[in-house]
């Protein structure tokens, strides 16, 4: 299957103005992701979705390839347009979303959300990682919970699975999954999905993963082994990257 990745981009954060062209050990934020999904080497093509002129020319300055999008509601929707415009539409099967503030984005969990499709035959795929009980109380934190064959069964900023007798703590620990915002789909499924009407769930939780979800479209989830890593929301997650940047490179599996 050929894959298509997308990193949509925008210059709206409310919490971090402009933060795609931020700077990350001296380049913009933007074109950290992208040279980190592009070393990875997974994908056939990788390309930045924005409709700003300054990040457009911040990514090719660089060679990366980059789609002009319109102003859209959310990075599922910039990516479903990138994917239909004249040089990609038609020719790709999967269609991976990378969100342009995460430049500690993991090559596991990509290649697992990926591997939900290609090899198990989901129309979308994610990843989560095992994680505390302490995330259960924070609703920045978004859990999932999943059945005995991977597929997502619900995702929620509130405390899932709920421990209803404290004797069943262990048990509860063992399912306790942080989500990563990272989803793979099928073409079709990526281009369905924007004609989906939003969803009670989907509005209450403000998850968009739900609608698919109520919709019947299975969603499987990658576990990986590795500690999730906070993207850059706010001036203290750009100060905390910054520093640890040149570690995480050195080390960094490509």
């Amino acid at each position: 299957m050929r894959t298509l990745a997308v990193i949509p981009a925008r210059l709206g954060a409310t919490r971090l103005p402009r933060k795609p062209m931020r700077l990350l050990a001296g380049s913009p934020l933007i074109v950290r992701v992208w040279e980190r999904v592009v070393g990875m080497g997974l994908f056939d093509t990788v390309i930045v979705a924005t409709d700003s002129e300054e990040v457009e020319a911040a990514v090719a300055a660089q060679g990366g390839e980059v789609a002009r999008t319109r102003e859209h509601n959310s990075g599922t929707e910039r990516a479903a347009y990138a994917a239909s415009l004249p040089p990609y539409a038609g020719k790709f099967d999967v269609v991976v979303n990378v969100q342009g503030d995460e430049p500690f984005v993991s090559r596991q969990a990509l290649q697992g959300a990926t591997q939900m499709i290609t090899e198990f035959g989901y129309e979308i795929g994610t990843a989560a990682v095992a994680a505390p009980p302490s995330v259960l109380a924070d609703p920045n934190v978004v859990k999932v919970v999943t059945a005995t064959d991977g597929r997502a069964m619900y995702f929620s900023r509130a405390p899932i699975p709920f421990l209803r007798d404290p004797s069943d703590a262990e048990l509860q620990r063992s399912q306790i999954h942080q989500h990563l915002g990272i989803y793979a789909y099928t073409i079709g499924t990526l281009l369905n999905w924007t004609n989906i009407p939003d969803t009670p769930l989907e509005q209450i939780e403000r998850l968009e993963q739900l609608r698919p979800l109520a919709a019947g479209i299975p969603i499987g989830v990658a576990l990986i082994d590795e500690p999730a890593r906070p993207g850059i929301d706010t001036e203290a997650d750009l100060d905390r990257a910054n520093r640890d940047w040149s570690a995480f490179i050195a080390t960094a599996e490509r």
